[in-house]
């Protein structure tokens, strides 16, 4: 059988030919450049998308205007929030932002419904991924309640850096990663830099020490 994007997505592969070639046939292919707000609170979830290439970043606003990272989609994976809105038949509650270019497969509601109703191997998938990704917004919330700021931001430096250990994101995106405000992370960044772990400049974070962060981490029991 001849490879297509379905061979991209773990669980999908196993589809017999009829539904992949029904799969193939009720969706399409499509590209958006980065920055471009994919969905926004409000907004009906029409199709379910799987990303190709590229990352889209998920985020909630309070009442406040604060906003509050949730959980980023790669190249491979779907949309928890998107699969609930269509699962339930309810709007999205979070906006989701094209942090790179993307380009993903479309899966249009009267297709995904009539799969996830006759299909059992699609019905897996989507529900396995649904659950993989419930679990990751659980430990983003014990993050948040139990972890230490300082933890929690020496984690994501890591996980942002670049081969060159470059954070491109200013102090106000990194407190939207974290959920907290600027001021703390302002702080929290001095005392790195204090210690030798990073150097600031406009825009960056060089993670001059990373070693000393990865101690930081791994004392607290947390994988970057």
């Amino acid at each position: 059988m001849e490879e297509t994007w379905i061979d991209q997505f773990k669980g999908l592969g196993r589809l017999p030919a009829e539904i992949r070639t029904e799969l193939e046939a009720g969706s399409r292919i499509v590209s958006v450049p980065a920055g471009t707000q994919i969905f926004a609170p409000g907004q009906s979830a029409d199709n379910l998308l799987l990303l190709l290439d590229g990352i889209v970043r998920v985020q909630q606003r309070s009442e406040t205007g604060r906003e509050v990272f949730l959980y980023r989609v790669h190249a491979g994976e779907s949309c928890v929030l998107t699969t609930a809105c269509m699962l339930a038949f309810e709007d999205y509650s979070a906006d989701g932002i094209a942090e790179t270019n993307v380009r993903a497969v479309a899966i249009p509601r009267l297709t995904f419904d009539d799969l996830v109703a006759k299909s059992p191997i699609f019905r897996e998938f989507v529900f396995t991924a649904y659950s993989r990704r419930i679990t990751d917004l659980f430990t983003l919330i014990d993050d948040i309640v139990f972890q230490r700021m300082d933890v929690r931001l020496a984690s994501r430096l890591l996980e942002l850096a670049d081969r060159d250990n470059v954070v491109h994101a200013t102090h106000a995106v990194l407190a939207t990663e974290l959920g907290t405000a600027r001021e703390v992370i302002s702080r929290t960044l001095s005392e790195f830099h204090r210690r030798g772990w990073i150097e600031q400049f406009r825009g960056e974070v060089h993670l001059a020490g990373r070693s000393g962060l990865e101690r930081l981490v791994k004392s607290s029991g947390v994988h970057a």
